[in-house]
């Protein structure tokens, strides 16, 4: 993989492409069954950076909104053409903070999950070794975040 490309990332069909100007704060393995529904799969893998280190190079997502298990829903960008979903925005963040869909990067292996949540609900077949921390539901940010990412998260909510 050209250097280049290691923090860019694309929909199916190439019509969207975006590049992370930062690393990600944290990444989350997310088995709840709202993921499961909204992906097609046993978990979503999402990485969580600042809105404004998400850069467009091509193309222009169409944001859908969709239900969310909170009730306040949330914002999925999605190509046009293709409809993969690039990323989501929701929760207390809402546009500050983008959940981005690590498959669509172009290397995915650069962001491992930092933590399972919602593992109740996780497939039964789904097997997690201890590498990384594995909640029954969601967790304290405070208890498993670095600091440096949690004065980011900060400052991003803030602006």
């Amino acid at each position: 993989m050209n250097e280049n490309d290691r923090n860019k990332g694309k929909c199916t069909c190439g019509e969207i492409e975006y590049e992370l100007t930062a690393v990600p704060m944290f990444v989350h393995c997310c088995h709840c069954t709202w993921c499961q529904r909204e992906t097609g799969s046993a978990f979503a893998i999402n990485a969580l950076i600042e809105a404004d280190e998400v850069h467009l190079i091509q193309g222009c997502p169409e944001a859908i909104n969709v239900p969310s298990n909170s009730g306040i829903g949330q914002t999925i960008s999605r190509c046009p053409s293709c409809k993969t979903a690039l990323w989501s925005n929701y929760g207390a963040a809402k546009d500050a903070i983008c959940f981005i869909r690590v498959g669509t990067l172009n290397n995915p292996d650069a962001c491992p999950p930092d933590i399972h949540i919602f593992t109740s609900t996780k497939q039964k077949w789904v097997e997690l070794n201890n590498s990384v921390p594995a909640m029954d539901e969601y967790y304290q940010r405070s208890k498993y975040w670095p600091e440096q990412s949690i004065a980011r998260y900060k400052r991003a909510i803030e602006t």
